[in-house]
């Protein structure tokens, strides 16, 4: 037990720096970032190809047009919006939104996929939804007052932040479910080789993004310095740092921790990542969270943890008047 909550701190600490790259490039396009970070992973998953190819041999064409899409919206266009967001917001509302999606993600089950799974009683779920809601306007409202004293504000620029936010949980609302989907259609799959085949599919998207977003800065015009940006070397390391880190051992260590620990349990230790992610930020900044984003911070906590304790109750079919 107390190594398996030892590695999904690990992994939180490690999936927190994906919340803080975009606040070290600030002068670094969100989507040249996404592209960088995924370019970096796919090339990591290129040995871990060859420890799986017969696994990924056996994958029809079908199977890849499902990686390609998972690893579009679930990678690309997830850390484009995250990313986007983060560089707008600076950091702790767009992290306090994302750390809703443990409950997002089983709001989402329950609407879908209650037959299969379960349905979670909705009265149980509307008050640790509440809790959370309250957390994210707490620190909401402490960010808009930085917003408004700052002298270069823009209400505007941060409203589009916490939209991109918006997105960025849908894109990861839908991933996992659909992703679950394939899992459950191929139980003699290997997850595993499954998650090597998303890395690779990754790969030649997050090229092709490349040279597009490259192409489009030259038709336009654009002052960005293409293809590495003003500082080469610190992108470089940042993207190559995420990728192996974030992506694959942090990738790793939850793996470890789920064999370890009850699913439940798991579960709600994904509030790992929220708080490093906002502890980084705000080391970042050189400041000291206020107290009414401690009191938000808390809230979410607990309502997500509130959250993942509700079980969900079989739908029992109902028998056929005839």
């Amino acid at each position: 037990m107390a190594v398996g909550v030892a590695f999904a701190l690990a992994a939180g600490l490690l999936w927190g720096l994906v919340f803080v790259a975009p606040l070290m490039l600030p002068d670094y396009p969100a989507a040249l970032q996404a592209v960088g970070r995924y370019l970096a992973f796919g090339l990591l998953c290129l040995p871990l190809a060859w420890v799986d190819r017969r696994q990924l041999r056996g994958l029809t064409r079908g199977d890849w047009l499902e990686a390609l899409k998972l690893a579009a919206v679930g990678n690309l266009l997830y850390y484009t919006f995250l990313a986007s967001s983060i560089q707008r917001t600076g950091g702790p509302l767009t992290t306090m939104m994302i750390g809703t999606l443990p409950v997002v993600i089983a709001v989402a089950a329950n609407l879908r996929n209650a037959r299969r799974d379960g349905r979670l009683p909705w009265a149980r779920l509307v008050w640790p939804l509440g809790l959370m809601l309250l957390g994210i306007g707490m620190v909401n409202h402490v960010e808009m007052g930085a917003v408004r004293a700052s002298d270069d504000a823009s209400l505007s620029r941060y409203a589009l932040g916490a939209v991109l936010a918006v997105g960025a949980v849908v894109c990861w609302t839908w991933y996992p479910l659909r992703n679950a989907d394939w899992l459950r259609a191929h139980p003699g799959r290997s997850p595993r080789a499954w998650a090597t085949a998303q890395g690779l599919a990754t790969l030649p998207l997050a090229l092709l993004g490349y040279l597009l977003l490259w192409a489009w800065m030259g038709a336009t015009g654009a002052a960005f310095q293409m293809p590495l940006g003003p500082d080469p070397l610190f992108f470089v390391t940042l993207m190559v740092a995420v990728g192996l880190l974030a992506s694959w051992l942090g990738t790793l260590c939850w793996n470890e921790s789920s064999q370890r620990l009850p699913t439940a349990l798991a579960g709600q230790l994904i509030v790992f990542e929220t708080l490093a992610a906002l502890c980084y930020a705000y080391l970042w900044r050189g400041q000291w969270p206020a107290m009414l984003t401690w009191g938000g911070m808390a809230a979410l906590v607990l309502g997500v943890l509130w959250a993942v304790r509700i079980k969900p109750q079989p739908v029992v079919a109902e028998a056929h008047p005839n």
